[in-house]
């Protein structure tokens, strides 16, 4: 039977235009503003900027877990993640994903790039987020 190892409690007021979000615990606490980018004030973070951050060092702690199962060491990994807002043909929004992983203490290629399809199975964010958005997973720049 599946146990619950930890929840996350935060309370957000305002939206994506004018809001606030804290955690319950208070170590975080941000203002939550469109970015400059998407014609919006700036002055605070997004909620595609959480997504990107907390997904991509969820990921890293996957990738640690699938290594140690090969009896690897994946000590320096570094990730970027691009979380995109689009605009659908409906009218509505969606996501897009990018995360690009660098493994430099795997020097096999193709030994990393199955360390990262592996944890795509092991990451809670993207068994949530798989068939659910665009995903592309790629090591260096090259899609795996």
């Amino acid at each position: 039977m599946p146990k619950v190892l930890y929840t996350a409690q935060a309370h957000t007021t305002g939206g994506r235009e004018h809001g606030h979000g804290q955690t319950t615990d208070g170590e975080l606490n941000v203002n939550i503003r469109p970015p400059k980018e998407a014609g919006g004030p700036g002055g605070g973070t997004n909620p595609e900027d959480l997504v990107a951050i907390g997904w991509a060092a969820c990921f890293e702690s996957a990738l640690g877990t699938v290594a140690r199962r090969h009896h690897l060491v994946a000590s320096d990994v570094s990730i970027n993640s691009d979380i995109s807002l689009v605009s659908s043909d409906d009218g509505g929004l969606k996501l897009e994903a990018t995360l690009d992983v660098t493994l430099p203490s795997i020097p096999d290629r193709a030994a990393a790039a199955e360390l990262i399809r592996e944890a795509e199975h092991v990451c809670p964010y993207s068994n949530a987020f798989r068939g659910n958005i665009d995903i592309t997973y790629s090591l260096d720049g090259q899609a795996v």
